[in-house]
């Protein structure tokens, strides 16, 4: 029997892991800026939460590594 993986391929699943990709790092990036014990302010926290972007997303989190401050992530945008 034949299995159909079409879904898998498709644009839809794409999304979905798209969706998925973001929201880890979005969670990422929350927690690496909370460990460091950097203000998570009522801007920043939601800004990043609704990002939608994986790539945008792995920019910020590379920043949060050593930005001295949590909106010095989004600087230069």
């Amino acid at each position: 029997m034949a299995v159909d993986l079409s879904f898998y391929k498709s644009y839809i699943s794409e999304e979905i892991r798209d969706e998925g990709r973001a929201q880890g790092r979005a969670e990422a990036l929350l927690l690496v800026l909370e460990q460091r014990g950097l203000d998570v302010s009522d801007d920043v926290r939601p800004r990043v939460a609704e990002c939608t972007d994986p790539e945008t997303l792995r920019h910020w989190l590379a920043r949060a590594v050593a930005a001295p401050t949590a909106e010095a992530i989004f600087q230069d945008e």
